[in-house]
């Protein structure tokens, strides 16, 4: 029981810590266009970045992780288990895992292995891919139990001041290059 509420306080811990993380972003990305923002680490003997100067983006550190009993979970608390056919599924257990149906996986198969999920409660992560399959498969009348998922206020205005952060960072480099211009 303990365990669970620790486990509980952590996925929320680590949901607060990952609010205040920024934005990692490669070095002069946002200054030149064959660059993309994807993290690489700054290794110049120069480079303002590694040298942690005041007004440079943060550099991906130690302190920035999240606690340890969550590392690696998924944030509804359940480890992550991709199945690519139904015996995969006797493996898992409903309790603490949940399965992702893997891509490649035909329509088929899909259903075959949503029912089995369904029989042995085991929660799908990519129910909404999932299901669009299965409703072309179900006979018309029959109706299936969707789990409700709202984003919360906090989520939505993360999203909200990442896509404004996103959209300051291209204006201001497309201000830049028509000053040098």
């Amino acid at each position: 029981m303990t365990k669970q509420v620790d486990k509980e306080k952590a996925l929320k811990l680590r949901a607060r810590v990952k609010r205040k993380k920024p934005d990692f972003v490669r070095q002069e990305s946002w200054r030149y266009e064959r660059l993309r923002e994807n993290w690489r680490k700054p290794k110049g003997i120069d480079n303002k970045m590694r040298r942690k100067i005041k007004g440079w983006p943060a550099t991906v550190n130690v302190g920035y992780r999240g606690p340890k009993i969550v590392r690696g979970l998924h944030p509804s608390g359940y480890e992550e288990i991709l199945i690519h056919n139904v015996s995969e599924l006797k493996k898992v257990n409903p309790k603490t895992q949940a399965i992702r149906i893997a891509h490649g996986v035909s329509k088929r198969k899909r259903t075959k292995i949503l029912v089995e999920a369904r029989k042995k409660k085991i929660k799908v992560l990519n129910l909404k891919e999932a299901k669009e399959i299965v409703e072309k498969e179900r006979p018309v009348g029959e109706k299936v139990e969707e789990p409700e998922k709202k984003e919360s206020v906090e989520e939505k205005e993360e999203k909200r001041l990442k896509s404004k952060r996103r959209q300051r960072r291209k204006t201001d480099t497309k201000k830049r290059q028509k000053e040098n211009d």
